[in-house]
């Protein structure tokens, strides 16, 4: 006997295509386009990456020669500093300072140059202007 397949709905699936997603008008695309090519979006977009890029390029140097220095340099990673703790381990160490600074800055430029800046074009958005 050939039946065709059934679909059948859980107690959670509606009952016909989803109503809640409705496609963005396009006058809303516009103003998108429009705030995101504004002079105020690219300074914000400047402001951001001129404080991010060279600080991840610093400290992806700074973690290559760590590694580099793991692997080439083992009688200067071995130097004794204090007891059992060797330039390694305080090298070692200092990746981990350095990313919890990096972060705690960042959080401060973002909250101090970029937060405002975010705010003010999301409001005007909002505001549809």
């Amino acid at each position: 006997m050939d039946t065709a397949p059934t679909t059948t709905q859980g107690p959670d699936e509606p009952d016909g295509p989803s109503t809640t997603e409705a496609a963005p008008p396009a006058a809303g695309n516009d103003r998108f386009s429009t705030l995101q090519s504004s002079a105020e979006f690219g300074e914000l977009r400047r402001t951001q990456r001129s404080f991010a890029f060279p600080l991840t390029i610093a400290f992806v140097s700074w973690y290559l020669l760590y590694v580099l220095l793991s692997n080439y340099a083992g009688d200067f990673m071995g130097t004794a500093v204090a007891g059992n703790i060797n330039v390694a381990f305080v090298l070692g160490l200092a990746q981990f300072l350095t990313t919890f600074l990096i972060a705690w800055w960042y959080s401060r430029h973002a909250a101090a140059k970029l937060d405002p800046g975010a705010e003010a074009l999301r409001a005007r958005l909002e505001a549809g202007e």
